[in-house]
Order: C-alpha cells, then structure tokens, then sequence
C-alpha cells in the first residue's frame, strides 16, 4: 500500500512517520528545494508531545528542551493581567519543550528514509481517486495526504467552491534574540498589539510579535522597536538586540471551516484543513495529532473507513480548537482606549478557572 504525503512540514513528516512505522510506502512531495524550516522558536504543548511519543520521537525533546509553559499576561506598563500557575499546568498536563522549529523538522525527517523523500516536487492538482499531478509527471497512491498549508493546492483541488483562507486582521513577526535574563514566557497586551517572549533551552530568547496592519503590509526591524520603546522592560532590550536578517514577517491567516476532511482517497491534515491564529500556540501541536490519528485509522479500517473515523475525530476536535484560539486573542486586538482600559482592569479580576475551561480541550487529547 502507497501513501503520497504533499508538503513536507511538521504535519506531513509526522504523517509520513507514522505510516512508515506501519509498513506502509511513503513518498512526501516537498515544492522547496530542501526539506527544512525557515520559523523561528516553537512550543510544543503536551497533547503535541504526546502525539510524538506514539511516534516513539517524544523522549528525544525532552532531552534538554524542558520548559514552562505561557506565566501570564501582562500589561504594557508590565502589570499582570493574568497569572497562570505553571507548576499546577505542569502537574495537571504535563510536560512543555521548546524548540527551534527547524529542529523538530529534523527529528521527524530523519525517522523518514531518505528514497522517501522527494524535495523540488510542485503539485499541481490532487484527484479524489489518489492521482497527484506535478512538474515532475504523475503520481499514484492507495492512499493521497494533504500536508501543504494553509496555501493548500490539495483543499483547492478537491473543493474548488469553498472559501479560501481569510486574513484575520493581524500580522505577526517571529524572531530569536541572543541570551539576556528574562523571567519566564510571558505576553504583554497594549492596544492592537502584543508582545511575547519565551526562553529557549541554548538561553536565546525566542520572541513575536503581532499588530493590526492591512494584509501584505510590511515593517522593519527599526519601527518595531520605536513602536515598543515605551512598554516594560525587556522588551525593549529584546527588540535592540536582535538582528533586521532574523525577523520573519507573515500575515495571519484563519481557514474557514471545512465541511469534511476526506474525499475519496485523499485526507487533508495541519494547515491545510483547519489553519487557525497562532494565540493558543495549537498548530503544529493539532497537525502532530491529526498525522498520528490519520495513520492508526486507515492502518487499523482500512483507507475509506479509516478516512470517515479521522474525519469523525478530527474535524469537531480542530474546528474547535481554531474557534477558542481566535477567542483567546481577540480582546488583544481592541484598540479603542475605553474598551482596552477595562479590559485590563477586568482581566485581573476573573477566576483562573475561566482560563482553564479555554485550555483543557486542547491539553488533554490522547490517541
């Protein structure tokens, strides 16, 4: 049996793992010209690292990657807005990692055999019946993934009707520093705008930022930091010690929601099914969960009874997950003064059951 897996990011790695760790022939189609990953830092959550230890991959990030997860919100002044209790976070749902993402790219990409691996491969169209067309000729499979992105040619060939991806409001900046004492992972909340910063296990600082702007709209290095001059320290040191070759620029991008996940023989995972904003840091975290599930159902029915129980479990799952993160960042967004300044007066005040009732979902998935 031949699964053809189209993008060769963290999700269709993982899927390509997990089908190959079932005796299954698999061929990832990669459009770069090298399988790698240009992002910056990454947390892994634990329903992620979960979803790497049924990939037998797991221990291996945890070695040395160990971290605590978000501490809070802050105010721009520096005031906290919310305080989470990371030891409780831990005890409850275990362990975090932090990671460069290239990093996890490479521990999923070395447990794929290298023949596998097909990168400068640009498909064209997918066929439901598993026939993939691209610049190199055709390709057939039992069994065709959808791994490319929130871009998906494979979501736009199968469902050329639907909506495409909608730019939320917001573009985000990605960038890692050098090392400087920062306490913990936290946010900070001003009007329209945000800050965050996590330490990385080497001692950089991995940070970003987001901020309304128009889509396709671009800012440098220089006019960040004078934007953040004023906040809480560090994060005007963080800005003047980075680097303008380190910041990564991308808008943000929602996928609207998707009536199914499968067509004939071809399943959609990560991005490509359900791109959500990045407040809850799920994405690569659901794509992991989607690749280990995809696989134990089609290994476990069959390829058109495994695809109808992916779809069963994954689709309500993610849809969800996409709503409570666009939820989660939403009042950062507020740039009206009356309404940002009783959010921050607000915010303090409400029970931390409230903002575990938003996490629990997502921590708490098991295959």
């Amino acid at each position: 049996m031949k699964v053809i897996i189209v993008g060769g990011g963290i999700g269709g790695l993982a899927a390509a793992v997990a089908f190959h760790q079932r005796g299954l022939q698999v061929e990832v189609l990669e459009r770069a010209a090298e399988f790698t990953e240009v992002g910056a830092g990454l947390t892994v959550q634990p329903n992620g690292l979960r979803a790497l230890d049924a990939l037998g991959l797991g221990e291996r990030l945890r070695v040395g990657g160990l971290a605590d997860p978000l501490a809070g919100i802050r105010g721009s002044r520096g005031d906290w807005l919310v305080r989470n209790d990371v030891d409780s976070l831990k005890r409850r749902f275990g362990p975090w990692v932090t990671v460069h993402r290239a990093a996890l790219v490479d521990l999923l990409r070395a447990a794929v055999p290298p023949e596998a691996l097909r990168p400068g491969i640009d498909v064209q169209h997918v066929q439901p019946d598993g026939t993939v067309r691209h610049g190199g000729g055709t390709s057939t499979a039992d069994l065709v993934v959808g791994a490319d992105g929130v871009h998906s040619v494979t979501r736009r060939s199968l469902w050329p009707g639907l909506p495409g991806p909608r730019y939320v409001g917001y573009t985000t900046w990605r960038l890692i520093v050098p090392p400087q004492p920062v306490e913990g992972s936290a946010e900070t909340w001003g009007r329209g705008e945000r800050f965050g910063h996590v330490p990385m296990p080497d001692g950089r600082i991995y940070c970003y930022v987001m901020a309304n702007a128009p889509a396709g709209s671009h800012v440098g290095l220089d006019e960040l930091r004078e934007r953040f001059a004023r906040w809480h320290r560090p994060i005007p040191a963080l800005l003047d010690s980075a680097q303008e070759e380190a910041v990564l620029q991308h808008d943000t991008y929602e996928l609207p929601r998707l009536p199914t996940y499968v067509s004939g023989n071809v399943a959609v995972l990560g991005d490509a099914a359900h791109a959500m904003t990045p407040n809850l840091g799920q994405g690569a975290c659901q794509a992991l969960e989607d690749a280990v599930t995809l696989a134990h159902a089609v290994d476990t029915l069959g390829v058109r009874a495994g695809l109808e129980a992916y779809d069963r479990a994954r689709r309500p799952r993610t849809q969800l997950i996409v709503r409570r993160s666009r939820q989660a960042g939403a009042a950062a967004h507020w740039t009206s003064t009356p309404m940002t300044t009783l959010r921050d007066a607000v915010l303090p005040l409400l029970p931390n059951v409230l903002f575990d009732r938003s996490l629990t979902p997502a921590y708490t998935w098991t295959i």
